[in-house]
């Protein structure tokens, strides 16, 4: 099949790339590196089956691609904190006016459309773990809301386009993934422990450290994304690892990994960030018979060993 994939060059996008590639599919990689990175993809530009368009999808001429693509995935977006701070515009525009182009093109090549959405649209959640029918707990003017608001409104967006036009959609609700290639300064917090952990500096924590996370590993959230195409199932959908780990505990497996005793520095806490994070994936296990197989510490092994031999 011929795949368009938005952000191609980030972190999720690259292993998106490799694994559509590796099953034999023509991928075309549209990104503008504004938090992506050409070293994520370096080693399939030689490659065939690989397209590598660099250009800003609001302004890019969509027309300008000879080819019609089966499946369209529309990852691109700043995911960070840190990144759609620093590029809030970009961030509320791309998920916007970017998807609306995404779903233009999807309907005129009556092309399969998966969004990126994000475990942010529960906000603040007053519930736990969320599930899909959670309508979230959101500042839609606080510091992360450029970021919310914008899948908040593209998944408004893309069930509008579906119920309108019948385009076959799908929204996967994706909870905090890591792994390698993850940019070690992005602020997220595996990828800042990391960093700390491999130049021997205390690890930073916000707040008291109590607040949990659930983090899945790259390779499990790929394979999620591949499964939930082949459905025919158009309503959002988690895709993340139900485990729950504090902070600190997450530190203190850090240390454990790399048999360092770091000592924990502790800031004030981050504007609106979330005191819990976990998903609800029974919807995932019956739609797609999917569960993450890979546990926290195992990932970590393999994202640090990723950035000691990098």
């Amino acid at each position: 099949m011929n795949v368009l994939i938005t952000g191609g060059a980030g972190f999720i996008g690259s292993h998106l790339c490799d694994a559509l590639i590796n099953r034999g599919d023509k991928v075309f990689c549209l990104d503008n590196l504004i938090t992506g990175s050409r070293k994520n993809i370096e080693h399939l530009l030689g490659n065939d089956s690989f397209y590598f368009i660099e250009a800003d999808l609001i302004d890019f001429d969509m027309t300008k691609i000879p080819f019609n693509f089966e499946i369209i995935f529309h990852l691109a977006s700043p995911a960070s904190p840190k990144d759609y701070v620093r590029f809030p515009i970009e961030t509320l525009r791309v998920n916007s006016i970017g998807t609306e182009k995404c779903l233009n093109l999807a309907l005129k090549m009556n092309a399969k459309f998966l969004f990126t959405s994000t475990s942010e649209v529960y906000g603040d959640p007053l519930v736990n773990p969320q599930k899909e029918d959670y309508w979230g707990n959101v500042n839609p003017i606080g510091p992360r809301s450029m970021y919310d608001e914008g899948k908040r409104y593209a998944e408004a967006l893309i069930m509008a386009y579906h119920r309108v036009h019948k385009i076959k959609t799908y929204i996967a609700r994706i909870f905090n993934t890591y792994g390698p290639r993850m940019r070690l300064d992005d602020g997220r917090v595996i990828p800042n422990f990391v960093s700390q952990a491999i130049h021997k500096r205390p690890l930073t924590i916000y707040g008291d450290g109590k607040q949990t996370r659930s983090f899945c590993y790259i390779d499990d959230l790929i394979k999620g994304l591949l499964l939930i195409v082949e459905t025919d199932y158009h309503m959002p959908v988690n895709i993340g690892n139900p485990s729950e780990f504090t902070i600190i505990e997450l530190a203190e497996l850090v240390n454990k990994i790399t048999g360092l005793e770091l000592p924990f520095e502790f800031k004030e806490a981050l504007p609106d960030d979330p005191r819990q994070r976990r998903p609800d994936i029974e919807l995932a296990k019956k739609i797609l018979g999917w569960t993450p197989s890979v546990n926290l510490e195992d990932g970590l092994r393999k994202t640090i060993t990723f950035y000691l031999r990098d």
